[in-house]
C-alpha cells in the first residue's frame, strides 16, 4: 500500500514539474532577437548589435553609410562571400549596420571611416584591412579564424598547407620542431603570418624547402619566392628575431601595402630608389640588395622606382637632376641619413662593392641627417580621409555659409533703411520692416 502511495506521490510530482515546465516555455519572455547562419548578409541595429555577436563565434560586421561609394561597391561583395563563409569549418557570418545612423555604438567601436571591416571572435574585434576581393577575402577570412598553428603529418599535407596559405602572409614552418616552441609567436602573429609544425617528411621535402637537418623552422614568402631557415637556439630573443624579421622580404618593394607593414617593425630602411624598379638594371641591382640583406638582418632592404611612385621619392629630394640610383637609411619618419660619399650607385661601377662602402660608412656614422620634404611616414599610412575629417569639413562649411548670410541680410537692412523716404508714416514703416523679417531668400537658403 505504502508503495503504492509512493508511486502516486511521484506521479503527481512529475505532472506538477511537466505543467511548470511547458507553463515556462508558454510564457518565458521570447528571446530578444534569432539569428541564423544560412549565408545572407545580416542587418544590424543598435538594439540587436550586441545578440548577434553573442550568438556567433566569428561574424564580420560592415560598417557603412548609405552615401559612401566604397560602402556600395563592397555591399555586392559580401553578399556574393557570404555564402561561401558560412559553409565553412568554422563559419564565419556576415553583417552589416548604418554607422552613420547608429553613431553612438560606431564610437564605441572606433569607426571614422567607411566602410570599415571588423572580425569579432568570440565578441572581440579584429579589425580586417586585408584585400576586398572577392576570393582573396574569402583566403584573408579564412585564415583568421584557422589554428594558430596548424599540425601536418605528411609530405601532401605540407604541400597542401602551403597551397592554401596562399601568396599573401609569410609562411612559417617548424620542421621536427615542438610546437609548444613557436605557439606563443603563432597567436601573437596570427594576423601577419601562418605557423605550422611538420614531422616525418621526405628527403623530397627537405630539397623543396631547402634545408638539410631538423630541427629547423622555414621561412617562406611566396609572392616574392623567397626562403630563409633558421637552426636555433630556439629560444628567447634568437627565435623571436627570426620570426619577426622574416615578416618582410629580404628587399621590399615600396609601396602602399608594404608601408604599412613597415609600421610594425622598428629596423631602420636602407632605401634604394631607381629610375624605373622593372628595366634590367634596377633587377640585377636587386639582387645585389637581396644579398646585402642577408648579412645585414638588423637593417631592411627596400627600393622603390621613381616611375613607379614618383610622389613618394619626391619627399627625399629627388628631381630629374639627381643621379640615381640613390641610396640612404630612412628612419620611417620624417628624417633621412645619407652616406658622405655614398649617395648614389653608379651604373658603371661594381655596384656591390659600393653598397658595401655605404653600409660601412653609415655603421661608422660618416652620415648627412636630412628632413623630408613631404608627409612623414605616419603621414603616408594616414593619409585617406576619415569620417570625424569629413564631419569637420561639413561643420566650417555650414558654418561659413551662415555667416554669408547674416552678412548679406545685414547688408539689405542697410541698404533699405538708406532708400527709406522720411516721408513714411509710422504704420507704413512698420509694414516693410515686417516684410523685410521674411524673405523668399530665406527659405530657399
Amino acid at each position: 500500500m505504502a508503495t503504492k502511495e509512493r508511486m502516486a506521490v511521484a506521479v503527481k510530482s512529475l505532472v506538477i514539474l511537466f505543467c511548470a515546465r511547458a507553463w515556462y516555455f508558454d510564457f518565458r519572455p521570447a528571446a530578444a532577437h534569432q539569428f541564423t547562419a544560412d549565408g545572407t548578409v545580416i542587418e544590424l541595429n543598435d538594439s540587436n548589435f550586441d545578440s548577434a555577436l553573442s550568438s556567433f563565434d566569428h561574424i564580420l560586421v560592415d560598417f557603412y553609410a548609405p552615401w559612401c561609394g566604397h560602402c556600395k561597391r563592397l555591399s555586392p561583395v559580401l553578399d556574393a562571400v557570404a555564402p561561401v563563409l558560412a559553409n565553412l569549418n568554422q563559419p564565419i557570418v556576415i553583417a552589416k549596420i548604418d554607422a552613420d545612423k547608429y553613431r553612438k555604438l560606431a564610437s564605441k567601436h572606433e569607426i571614422d571611416g567607411f566602410p570599415t571591416l571588423k572580425l569579432f571572435v568570440h565578441g572581440i574585434p579584429i579589425e580586417y584591412t586585408g584585400p576586398r576581393k572577392p576570393e582573396l577575402l574569402i583566403r584573408f577570412l579564412k585564415k583568421y579564424v584557422a589554428p594558430d598553428v596548424s599540425v601536418l603529418k605528411s609530405d601532401s599535407a605540407v604541400y597542401n598547407f602551403v597551397d592554401e596559405a596562399g601568396k599573401h602572409f609569410p609562411i612559417f614552418i617548424g620542421f621536427g620542431l615542438d610546437e609548444s616552441l613557436i605557439a606563443e609567436y603563432g597567436k601573437r602573429y596570427k594576423q601577419k603570418a601562418w605557423f605550422a609544425v611538420a614531422d616525418d617528411v621526405s628527403e623530397e621535402v627537405m630539397v623543396a624547402y631547402d634545408f638539410d637537418k631538423t630541427p629547423a623552422l622555414v621561412a617562406i614568402h611566396p609572392s616574392y619566392n623567397e626562403q630563409s631557415v633558421f637552426y636555433g637556439p630556439f629560444e628567447g630573443e634568437f627565435l623571436e628575431d627570426f620570426i619577426r624579421q622574416n615578416q618582410l622580404p629580404l628587399v621590399v618593394p615600396i609601396k602602399s601595402e608594404t608601408l604599412k607593414l613597415l609600421n610594425n617593425d622598428e629596423r631602420k630602411v636602407v632605401l634604394t630608389i631607381v629610375d624605373d624598379e622593372l628595366n634590367e638594371k634596377s633587377l640585377k641591382l636587386i639582387k645585389i640588395l637581396r644579398s646585402a640583406a642577408t648579412a645585414n638582418r638588423d637593417l631592411v632592404f627596400a627600393y622603390v622606382g621613381v616611375k613607379q611612385w614618383e610622389d613618394f621619392v619626391d619627399t627625399f629630394d629627388v628631381n630629374k637632376n639627381t643621379k640615381l640610383p640613390k641610396v640612404l637609411v630612412w628612419d620611417r619618419n620624417d628624417e633621412y641619413l645619407l652616406v658622405e660619399g655614398s649617395e648614389s650607385l653608379d651604373d658603371f661601377e661594381d655596384q656591390r662593392s659600393q653598397l658595401s662602402l655605404f653600409l660601412e660608412g653609415f655603421r661608422e656614422g660618416r652620415t648627412i641627417k636630412k628632413g623630408i620634404s613631404g608627409p612623414s611616414f605616419i603621414g603616408f599610412i594616414n593619409s585617406l580621409v576619415g569620417m570625424k575629417t569629413v564631419y569637420l569639413i561639413v561643420f566650417l562649411v555650414a558654418f561659413l555659409m551662415v555667416i554669408q548670410k547674416l552678412a548679406k541680410q545685414g547688408d539689405e537692412v542697410r541698404y533699405r533703411r538708406e532708400t527709406q523716404s522720411e516721408a513714411q508714416d509710422v504704420n507704413a514703416s512698420s509694414k516693410s520692416t515686417d516684410q523685410r523679417d521674411y524673405q523668399p531668400s530665406d527659405k530657399e537658403d
